[in-house]
């Protein structure tokens, strides 16, 4: 390795490490990463003049100078992240904290007969307008969640699977940005990882709760996906076919992003039920082959339904430690966002 790349491996180094945890001094980045403090100080001031890290206010300790907290700025880079699903599209607009700054949903199709050019991309172009007038130059990337899975894609309206493999390709030759691809259940994995409820996690069993309940091991920071891997008919596809069943309708606010679901009775109550039964087989299946310590259920679903569900499979399974998603608005358009970011600027 010659000495470019060696600087360029260090800086995303720290970098990983301030995405992690904020407000770190330079002696803790030691420490944790086995740089010296040479090449700390070397590699925070070339951070610093990228805009990429800012100081804190100065922390008087016990003994020796004070310590000067160092953390991420957020504006030193944004990312777009775009998740294309059966019944809408999201497009969502990250700062370098995993702040949204820009969020549309559009209803699948994305094109309308007659338009030159599709809603989606217009979005994009919004979600890229609502940088700062000084952060036009630091924008990474966009990211883009795509479905692998086939009982979902078999959702998708004729003829958009197929332009679900092109729309990296349209973005990036109508709007001149670098597209980074990823299946949207992975996508959602690590926008937990790196912004939400798995941050400080280094292992951990994640579960997405969508149209399907599908699932992922993560180890060391490690996402896992099976060639074979399959989904589970408990989502909320299942759950709005009870409640058609029980003569419910509009079922709109199912898709809605919304804080919380109408009432839905009887009929959800069972539903979450069967999704805490359907969870606690996944559970029980890999705790054969390895200690499952940790959990995190994922959706766009009202945060309070994440919640109840972790909390049941806490306390149906001791020692288990069962968090709901800290992404709300679109989990898998934030984790696509942070496709980008992992690229540039984070250790592989």
């Amino acid at each position: 390795m010659n000495a470019v790349s060696v600087r360029s491996y260090n800086e995303r180094l720290v970098l990983s490490l301030l995405l992690q945890s904020k407000g770190l001094s330079r002696m803790e980045i030691g420490k944790r990463t086995g740089l010296s403090a040479q090449t700390i100080s070397v590699i925070v001031r070339s951070l610093e003049q990228e805009g990429l890290v800012a100081k804190g206010e100065a922390q008087k300790g016990r003994m020796g100078p004070p310590t000067i907290p160092l953390s991420l700025n957020p504006d030193g880079a944004y990312a777009v992240g775009v998740s294309l699903g059966h019944r809408h599209i999201d497009v969502a607009l990250l700062d370098f904290v995993g702040d949204v700054k820009f969020f549309a949903t559009l209803d699948i199709p994305p094109q309308k007969p007659g338009q030159n050019e599709s809603d989606l991309i217009d979005a994009v172009r919004a979600a890229i307008g609502a940088l700062p007038s000084n952060a036009s130059t630091r924008l990474a990337g966009v990211g883009l969640a795509i479905p692998e899975d086939r009982e979902e894609l078999a959702l998708v309206p004729e003829g958009l699977t197929e332009r679900f493999e092109s729309i990296g390709k349209e973005i990036e030759t109508a709007l001149g940005v670098e597209v980074y691809v990823q299946n949207d259940i992975t996508a959602a994995a690590a926008g937990e990882s790196m912004f939400g409820a798995a941050k400080s996690l280094d292992d951990y069993l994640f579960f997405y709760l969508g149209a399907r309940l599908h699932h992922r091991l993560i180890l060391n920071h490690q996402i896992f996906q099976s060639p074979s891997q399959t989904s589970s008919q408990i989502g909320l596809l299942d759950l709005e076919a009870r409640l058609r069943n029980d003569g419910r309708h509009p079922l709109d606010a199912l898709w809605a992003r919304q804080a919380e679901w109408p009432d839905f009775g009887e009929v959800a109550e069972s539903w979450v039920d069967d999704c805490i039964g359907e969870l606690s087989r996944s559970i029980s299946s890999a705790s054969q082959f390895l200690p499952v310590n940790t959990v995190i259920v994922s959706s766009y679903a009202p945060g309070e339904i994440c919640e109840k569900i972790a909390s049941e499979l806490g306390m149906k399974h001791s020692g288990i430690d069962a968090r709901a998603g800290a992404l709300r608005a679109s989990p898998k358009a934030m984790g696509a966002a942070c496709l980008p970011f992992s690229s540039k600027f984070t250790v592989s």
